[in-house]
């Protein structure tokens, strides 16, 4: 039998199959993994082991220590799984995000990208994430124009829209038209993605091929869909790749040039960075799929939770009033809308986009702990699997305080006025590990906070959400790329709305 040990008492704590571990169980749990994180956190410490499939293992922590440790060391001691970067090669390609250790370090690829997501380039694109809010509430003001009740919108999907469409004009210079209701192979797949439940076949084989990485070259549906977009995008890469390559060449003068994130990047070439058409398309797809996917996402948490709190909606609401018929400029939205960041924040805490980071430790290393355990020894181990619980670390009411699991942007004032709470030596961003951490923390995070926040406050001035059954409505997760919330009883990551114009 295998178990769950506690690092510091070799006795089982929890027998399961010898053969698959625990993977099974996890993989299929009805219950939220955070929360199940969180419990054997509290029952075994902040650090214990895990029993995978055929022997593997993994090690959870918890602690803040343990983790500012994990992401400092996370390019020179704990990098990706061979599944991992398998999945990374046959979805993004190689460059920056399948890189580790020196390469990562040494290829220029993070320095070129810096000042594409710094605050001036960000405050510049500000514009083109109110244009796409605006196209969609031309759109909603036309479908509501008949009634003065509301009606049921499926907000998701528009999220989605916005994303999108956003993420091509700012991150490559595409405009995919998504709002206005083109269609194309990038938008079919990730529909695809998101109204196709995950089978048990599919999550066999995400079990085993931990083991067995090879596993993930096997033409599953949901892999055909994954291998179906990254075709779809060497198109765009190509196009890309090939204008700014001319305007470069041709000395075209500075402001008629590509000014998106790419184009950007395109143009930094030189003896420290060289890019190969193969590299420009995994910049592409990482670009495209982390901004969209974590975009729309938070998107769409920030309404189910708006909705769910209209005491919440009416109190932003009231902040932003005092704009009137203008937006907030980027400066504005950072620092003079104290409630918007609350919230925003909030989102960010409770509904991570990306619920947990898995690495494999490449060489020994001795991981400080703020609550000592002591360790097993006595067995030589080639590597071990270490897994932070991002999700589980933003709702821990160890951390967080008794009221962690709520969804309380109020909190977020005494946060930064004065923090008391364990989760105050967490080093992420104000304590969240959402964007992780460390020296591959995400270069983004401006970026989506500040699309997240324009599209907010536009559509909280002018409209109103709620759920159509109540507030009490049940919510579930669909894995599309990411975590997907939906409406219990729905079909595929949907989350409908009763949406109405604010008089």
């Amino acid at each position: 039998m295998s178990s769950i040990y506690h690092l510091g008492a070799p006795g089982a704590l929890l027998f399961t199959s010898r053969i698959l571990g625990l993977s099974r169980e996890l993989a299929q749990s009805p219950e939220d993994l955070s929360d199940i994180y969180e419990e054997w956190s509290a029952r075994y410490g902040p650090a214990y082991e895990v029993p995978l499939a055929f022997g593997r293992n993994k090690i959870v922590i918890t602690d803040p220590k343990a983790l500012a440790h994990f992401y400092q060391s996370e390019r020179s001691v704990y990098v990706k799984t061979e599944n991992d970067k398998l999945f990374i090669d046959k979805i993004f390609g190689r460059r920056i995000v399948w890189a580790e250790g020196d390469v990562h370090k040494q290829s220029g690829l993070r320095k070129a990208l810096t000042p594409a997501f710094s605050n001036a380039a960000i405050r510049r694109l500000t514009s083109v994430f109110y244009d796409s809010t605006y196209k969609l509430k031309t759109l909603w003001d036309a479908m509501l124009e008949t009634t003065s009740d509301g009606d049921i919108i499926e907000v998701q999907e528009w999220m989605n829209r916005i994303a999108l469409d956003s993420i091509g004009i700012a991150g490559f210079s595409h405009d995919f038209h998504y709002l206005e209701g083109q269609t194309s192979a990038v938008t079919a797949a990730f529909q695809g993605l998101q109204i196709t439940e995950a089978s048990f076949l599919s999550k066999l084989m995400f079990v085993l091929s931990l083991t067995f990485p090879f596993l993930m070259n096997i033409p599953t549906p949901r892999m055909r869909l994954f291998w179906k977009l990254r075709r779809s995008l060497n198109a765009i890469a190509q196009r890309l790749y090939t204008n700014t390559r001319n305007d470069k060449e041709g000395n075209v003068a500075e402001e008629l040039t590509d000014q998106s994130v790419i184009g950007l990047l395109l143009k930094a070439e030189g003896p420290e960075l060289s890019m190969t058409q193969e590299e420009v398309v995994a910049q592409v797809n990482v670009l495209l799929l982390a901004g969209y996917e974590s975009t729309s996402v938070a998107l769409t948490w920030a309404l189910i939770e708006l909705a769910k709190h209209p005491e919440i909606q009416d109190e932003l609401r009231k902040e932003l009033a005092r704009f009137g018929s203008g937006d907030p400029t980027w400066d504005q939205l950072v620092s003079e809308l104290p409630f918007l960041d609350a919230v925003v924040l909030e989102v960010l805490r409770v509904h991570p986009s990306i619920p947990e980071t898995l690495r494999e430790a490449i060489r020994d290393d001795i991981i400080p702990l703020g609550t000592p355990v002591v360790t097993l020894s006595g067995e030589t181990i080639s590597s071990i699997a270490v897994l932070a619980p991002i999700r589980c670390i933003n709702r821990s009411e160890a951390l967080w305080g008794p009221d962690a699991k709520e969804f309380k942007p109020e909190r977020w004032a005494e946060v930064k006025k004065e923090m008391k709470l364990p989760a105050k030596d967490l080093q992420g961003h104000h304590h969240l590990l959402t964007f992780i951490d460390g020296p591959r923390t995400c270069l983004g995070k401006l970026f989506a906070l500040a699309e997240v926040k324009a599209t907010l406050s536009v559509l909280v001035q002018n409209f109103v959400f709620e759920f159509p059954d109540g507030s009490e409505t049940k919510l579930e997760t669909l894995l599309a790329i990411v975590p997907r919330p939906k409406v219990v009883g729905q079909t595929g990551a949907k989350v409908p709305l009763k949406v109405r114009r604010e008089e």
